[in-house]
């Protein structure tokens, strides 16, 4: 495969980037445990227009693996149009997921895991770093968020 279409501005990336943690359903979600032993699962989200929220078992690989850690990251795409997220993590029990994040998510997925019988656990990810690209002439500019603040 050739690539002929010319680098997207940053601001087009990030536009992208927007649009598409309106849209996604699922995110790859990145996480080790104490001894580095590395977890990869997709899980349904939902963007706040700051935040990624996500729900999952607390005592899975990747809800013991995100309380304990403090740190993920998340992942769009395929190899020709990346986006990686890294973030912070905090960890909320069913009883303390502020309202408005868990039905904003139940409405985007159809699913609510407040109504589940097994404990969920909630995990908001404040991005600290965002990069996107589309192969590599689009290496170059990938990163759109440094420090928790937008570069463009």
């Amino acid at each position: 495969m050739t690539i002929t279409a010319p680098p997207r501005e940053p601001a087009r990336r990030k536009q992208d980037v927007l649009g598409r943690l309106e849209t996604e359903l699922d995110v790859w979600v990145a996480t080790a445990d104490a001894d580095g032993t590395p977890c990869l699962v997709a899980l349904w989200f939902l963007w706040d227009g700051r935040d990624v929220w996500m729900s999952t078992r607390p005592g899975n690989p990747t809800g013991r693996n995100l309380r304990a850690g403090g740190r993920t990251r998340l992942a769009f795409g395929d190899t020709r149009d990346v986006v990686l997220i890294d973030g912070a993590v905090a960890a909320y029990a069913s009883a303390g997921v502020p309202p408005a994040a868990a039905e904003a998510f139940a409405a985007k997925t159809g699913w609510d895991p407040r109504r589940e019988s097994a404990a969920y656990d909630w995990f908001r990810v404040r991005p600290h770093a965002v990069q996107s690209w589309h192969g590599v002439p689009e290496l170059r500019g990938r990163h759109l968020m440094r420090d928790g603040v937008w570069t463009v």
